[in-house]
């Protein structure tokens, strides 16, 4: 019996129960959760401890950042345009001062454009934003913008990119003011082709959420733009003002499907975090019958004269009648736009995206293929 007493006493002492005397310690290597300033040793090889994968990471991890830095500078210099500005026929939702319409008008020369506003009329719109009056001039091919009201007034705003036009992509490059070759392309013989005459239209009193079956006729557009999509401050509540977005969206996916030509493609922008990535823009676009093809980061120096547009218009300055409050500059922040098409559908990528993509080297290079695009991360 003083056996059997012994070595259940033993027993007890290891496992910390009552049983009186000194707790028999563990060794130190496998104390589980250890708060201690002295590290544990390394583990082997072949042990598969933390101390031997713990180098490994940080290196993959180091590898994956540079590679990330690497893609970012590329779509800095050549940022991805994803419309043929002379041929696709292009449906923009949304506007909001008429900025980006007038900048793919003028400078990316784009032809058939359709821009929609929410405003019920010219009035409306010009009240809510005072610079639309000179973007719809420059939309309808009325007037040029002025280079030097422009320049004035990215330097006025604190931008410190003087060099913009000289930065801009190459689709934009083209953007010169010789009206002998605006209306005119030319073949690989360098024959002289007149295009035909540009079909833009702007359309107010046009809900997202309600587009009308008729905007896709005779014609259905190759490319349905939705800039910034937001119902604007309806709640306080971070969840309900979430919802209200999704809401948003889910109608608009519903309306431009049917609007879409074969091949065709829809992309929403969007800011960067949240609570923006809380709307799950992917998602709601596979509830409508739409899969996510790609997507880019979205670089406002893209389209020169570009401004962003809140949805209640301009924010006006306490400093007198008229004046205007400039502090916000939503051009300035990191977006990123998404690229859906039809499911199983095949998306007719742009002429400046067919560009033939340099393979990987096979002796381990870090050399990644020579994209402007993104992968979307699914």
């Amino acid at each position: 019996m003083g056996g059997k007493r012994r070595k259940l006493q033993l027993k007890r002492e290891r496992a910390g129960g009552k049983g009186g005397g000194p707790k028999i310690p563990t060794p130190r290597g496998f104390i589980p959760n250890r708060h201690s300033d002295k590290p544990l040793a390394a583990a082997g090889p072949g042990s598969g401890g933390v101390g031997f994968q713990q180098p490994q990471s940080r290196k993959t991890s180091k590898k994956t950042q540079e590679q990330r830095e690497r893609q970012l500078q590329r779509n800095q210099e050549n940022p991805t345009i994803p419309f043929d500005a002379a041929d696709d026929r292009i449906l923009l939702v949304g506007e909001g001062d008429l900025s980006f319409a007038a900048s793919l008008v003028h400078h990316h020369r784009c032809r058939h454009v359709t821009a929609t506003v929410l405003d019920r009329d010219h009035a409306e719109l010009v009240a809510k934003y005072p610079s639309a009056d000179a973007n719809i001039a420059i939309f309808h091919g009325e007037k040029k913008p002025d280079a030097k009201k422009v320049a004035d007034a990215e330097d006025k705003d604190g931008d410190d990119d003087d060099d913009d036009d000289d930065e801009a992509p190459k689709a934009t490059a083209a953007s010169d003011d010789s009206e002998s070759d605006s209306d005119a392309d030319y073949d690989s013989y360098g024959n002289r082709h007149p295009r035909p005459p540009p079909t833009n239209r702007l359309l107010y009193n046009t809900d997202a959420t309600k587009l009308p079956p008729s905007l896709g006729k005779p014609h259905p557009f190759d490319r349905i733009l939705f800039n910034f999509p937001h119902v604007g401050g309806k709640s306080t509540d971070v969840n309900r003002q979430v919802r209200y977005n999704q809401e948003l969206l889910v109608a608009f996916f519903q309306r431009a499907v049917p609007l879409l030509a074969p091949g065709g493609s829809i992309v929403v922008t969007l800011f960067d975090g949240e609570p923006y990535t809380l709307w799950n823009v992917k998602d709601l676009a596979r509830h409508v019958g739409l899969q996510a093809d790609a997507s880019f980061r979205f670089l406002a120096r893209a389209y020169p004269g570009y401004r962003h547009a809140r949805t209640i218009g301009v924010i006006r300055s306490k400093k007198g009648a008229g004046a205007e409050g400039g502090a916000w500059r939503g051009e300035d922040r990191p977006a990123r736009s998404y690229v859906f098409v039809k499911k199983g559908d095949v998306l007719r990528k742009p002429k400046n995206q067919q560009q033939p993509v340099k393979k990987r080297k096979r002796s381990g290079s870090d050399d990644e293929a020579d994209s402007s695009e993104d992968d979307l991360d699914d």
